[in-house]
């Protein structure tokens, strides 16, 4: 029998001990009590802080909304008490600790909801109270702490105290509610917030293959990133010559679409020489809830072109872990509700002792904590501790925007430092993004082969590695063009070259300190006010991270660029009228894109063959994989892991430790930005000195995390 089997729950733990056979008992967990006391007074109320888009403001109002606008399948998000959550982080840390009684005792969503969900008094008078103002209650979640219903604007106008106004933004029309919603403050105790009362997505991490006229270079090339190259960086070949290959592995991407054809996928795997391993498979799922009125609807191929995520995703997971099961669990986006957190709602809640949810998600989706809100952070939270007590490995992408993650898509970063709400919480692994180094040292010959093998593979060897980074901010674009700085009115941001050649972007792999994911700024779209970020997980104690009491990302990072020094990904994507191609000739001439929704699924899939070879699921794996680094790291560092050894990096490295270059972004205004009298300064931790957000420094930090991955040692190491 195997004991690490996806859900072993109540039986004692027994060891065998000199005095004898010794059963100790789990950690017991208190059953919630009920909070609400009293009657549920409509006149007496409080305001949920923290729940308006920064959006929604005078200037983007395009006044009310009809009363009869559907707002369907809304999120009431529920809230335990504080020592019912306390109990329940020191399960979900038992969980991971080789001594508990607790190791790998994973729950089903029933126990967990019966052990740290909100009582049942307390669900039935809030669902008494929604069906008074008239809302449809779909589904209670059997976690206890989310209840699915649907109304109108004018019951949500009532019920809520706030009005669902039309906005204009950035030439998109959108819907959300124009001020902080509204409870009894009976219901208070029990409630977070409603997620959401908008239509605002969080957006794809992946950035299109850009043709940089900045180039590289005399004699550098472009040179597209394939399966087969990174399976030679990252030493997954002699995994897979092992045996080890995803077999018997599910990954499950969520994703708010379909992919535009499962055509795309096969001929991925057909190109680069993945047909051969014919165990892997992609499969495209709708999950149901358990109970109740059905929330997911098959969302075929969105609008919002989000397809192009959609098949990035399966592909490079797939890339990773040849023969697994690719599963991409989608929903159809509600006009309040993310179809991708509808999809991991009803994947984590319909799982049971026989069927367990998959052990492996990957997703490329995000928004900073600030526009994510308080009611969106912590909705983030709950679903990743969950997946964690189920034994799910949740990745994430950690963002494109260096760490100027509100203003994604921007020329400047004028919102200071942000990251996403997605990202940051304690129980996922946050995957940042990194380049090759070979351009910049004037080195491709040295790593890349003149001619590709029959799967379209060139490289030769581990590549030394920096952050990426598009902006020209980068300190190393700055001295690769002979600027001697990139700030100031002689700096390289403030060069014609940096503005014709697309420089003056926010655009590079993701990072920085959580900061909002609790609390109401003062200032739209900044850090400030009642602003706090995640607490520091106990896990996540390495040298280089610092003493800041708050989560930090990135964890680990991949190759994520998309061309700035010459290297991105190529991938099969044919929907032509979302910038595809038909996936015919050579794949440099097929779609190519860089981002870190290509390190989130990678990572995935190289957890895959961890769960592979030792034949368990592993929660929240960061907490191996922090150990590791510290291990490796020590007091000081490791010299011998220096990512700029390239090649010559020592074998046994399971991280390899980038150190130079920066992800720094450009920026205007001042919050974070330092001008030096300049019209474009570049973001820092402080306004007066160049400070910048961030370098790369020994050991981990903000740029890359503890480093990149050596596949092959990671999956060998005893730590598992």
């Amino acid at each position: 029998m195997n004991l690490d089997s996806p859900h072993r729950f109540s039986a004692p733990v027994c060891a065998t001990l000199l005095a004898g056979l010794v059963c100790m008992a789990p950690l017991a967990a208190r059953a919630a009590q009920a909070q609400i006391k009293g009657p549920v007074d409509d006149t007496h109320r409080v305001t949920l802080g923290g729940n308006t888009r920064a959006e929604a403001n005078p200037a983007n109002d395009l006044g009310q909304v009809d009363d009869s606008l559907p707002m369907e399948h809304m999120q009431l998000l529920l809230k335990r008490s504080v020592k019912l959550q306390q109990d329940l982080d020191a399960y979900t840390g038992s969980l991971s600790d080789k001594n508990s009684p607790n190791y790998h005792l994973w729950l089903t969503p029933d126990e967990f909801g019966a052990r740290y969900g909100v009582a049942q008094a307390d669900i039935d008078a809030i669902t008494g109270w929604l069906t008074l103002h008239g809302f449809q209650v779909n589904t209670v979640y059997a976690n206890h702490m989310a209840i699915d219903f649907s109304g109108t604007a004018a019951q949500v106008r009532e019920a809520f105290s706030t009005e669902i106004h039309n906005y204009s933004v950035k030439g998109v029309q959108h819907i959300a509610n124009d001020r902080d919603p509204q409870i009894p403050a009976a219901l208070a105790p029990v409630v977070t917030g409603v997620v959401s009362l908008h239509d605002f997505r969080p957006r794809p991490m992946n950035k299109p293959r850009a043709g940089y006229t900045f180039g590289c270079g005399a004699g550098c090339e472009e040179y597209a990133v394939t399966p087969a190259d990174l399976a030679t960086i990252y030493n997954l070949n002699p995994l897979f010559k092992a045996g080890y290959t995803g077999k018997g592995q599910t990954i499950v991407v969520i994703e708010d679409t379909n992919v535009y054809t499962t055509a795309d996928w096969t001929k991925f795997r057909s190109t680069f020489g993945l047909s051969g391993y014919t165990s892997g498979s992609f499969v495209q799922v709708h999950p149901a809830p358990k109970t109740g009125t059905n929330n997911c609807a098959n969302p075929g191929v969105n609008q919002d072109g989000d397809d192009i995520e959609a098949i990035l995703d399966a592909e490079y997971a797939s890339a990773a872990a040849p023969n697994a099961k690719i599963e991409l669990a989608a929903c159809n986006n509600t006009n309040t509700t993310w179809g991708g957190q509808i999809a991991l709602q009803n994947l984590l809640n319909e799982a049971t002792k026989t069927s367990p949810a998959p052990a492996l998600v990957s997703i490329s989706y995000g928004d900073c904590e600030a526009d994510n809100g308080a009611a969106g952070n912590k909705s983030m939270s709950e679903l990743f501790e969950q997946a964690v007590t189920a034994g799910v490995s949740v990745f994430v992408s950690a963002g494109d925007e260096g760490a100027a993650s509100c203003d994604a898509g921007e020329n400047a970063a004028t919102h200071g430092v942000a990251v996403s709400g997605f990202a940051t919480t304690p129980y996922n692994v946050a995957v940042g993004g990194t380049d090759f180094a070979d351009s910049y040292n004037n080195d491709n010959s040295t790593y890349w082969n003149s001619t590709n093998t029959a799967a379209y593979g060139s490289a030769k060897s581990y590549i030394p590695e920096i952050p990426w980074n598009d902006s020209c901010a980068s300190v190393l674009l700055s001295k690769y063009i002979n600027a001697s700085v990139p700030y100031g009115a002689k700096g390289f941001c403030n060069t014609s070259t940096a503005e014709n050649d697309g420089l003056l972007t926010v655009s590079g792999g993701s990072g920085g300190p959580s900061a909002c994911a609790t609390g109401v700024p003062t200032t739209a779209d900044v850090v400030s006010g009642t602003c706090h970020g995640w607490a520091k997980p106990s896990w996540q104690s390495v040298y280089g991270n610092p003493a800041d009491g708050v989560r930090d990302i990135p964890d680990v990072s991949l190759f994520a660029a998309n061309g700035i020094w010459g290297h991105y990904f190529p991938f099969c994507f044919s929907d032509l009228n979302n910038g595809g191609s038909p996936c015919t000739g050579a794949p440099d001439t097929w779609a190519g894109a860089g981002g870190t929704s290509f390190s989130s699924p990678i990572m995935a899939g190289i957890q895959a063959l961890v769960n592979e070879k030792t034949d368990k699921r592993w929660g929240n794996p960061n907490t191996i994989y922090y150990k590791i680094a510290k291990t490796q790291y020590g007091t000081a560092g490791n010299a011998n892991c220096n990512s700029s050894l390239g090649k010559s990096v020592v074998a046994s490295c399971v991280f390899h430790d980038v150190t130079l270059g920066d992800m720094d972004m450009n920026c205007t205004g001042s919050h974070g930005c330092y001008l030096d009298g300049a019209t474009n300064g570049v973001l820092s931790t402080s306004k007066t000195a160049y400070a910048p957000a961030y370098k790369t420094t020994k050991g981990w930090d903000f740029a890359t995390g503890i480093g990149t991955v050596n596949a092959y040692e990671l999956v060998n190491n005893a730590a598992w």
